[in-house]
């Protein structure tokens, strides 16, 4: 029973185009979901405390004129902050200046650590992820 489940749900999520790791989806399809602007520039942000919110995180970077939405993880089940979260910006110029000025700032009781976030790399295209596609193809990302 459980290699027939464990396999439905393998096939099953191979046909809607979603990745699986062991028995997570990868963080695109699961944390990024269609409610974040399109087209955006968005930083991954590590090192949160779990008294950071989405408010908290959002506040500490607002003085930027394209910053749009901010997204601190958290565990369905406890509530609890997994320590990371994303940011999105309108433009490029507002993302680079908050990655040189706020990386190692503190938000809430730890100093942040701000990357690129790699959400793009993820993205779906005609249903399938590229990552599978790549490696079903043995090819580069684009």
């Amino acid at each position: 029973f459980f290699f027939f489940f464990f396999f439905f749900k393998q096939k099953t999520a191979y046909e809607i185009g979603v990745r699986l790791v062991g028995s997570e989806m990868c963080i695109r399809d699961r944390y990024m979901g269609s409610e974040w602007p399109e087209n955006d520039h968005r930083i991954f942000c590590g090192n949160l405390g779990n008294e950071v919110s989405d408010e908290v995180l959002a506040n500490s970077f607002r003085k930027y004129s394209t910053f749009q939405k901010a997204k601190v993880v958290r565990d369905k089940r406890t509530g609890k902050s997994k320590g990371f979260g994303f940011l999105s910006f309108r433009t490029v110029d507002d993302y680079v200046r908050a990655m040189k000025e706020m990386d190692g700032k503190y938000v809430g009781s730890r100093p942040i650590k701000l990357s690129k976030s790699t959400w793009k790399d993820r993205a779906f295209v005609g249903g399938k992820s590229q990552i599978a596609e790549a490696k079903f193809k043995k090819t580069k990302l684009k």
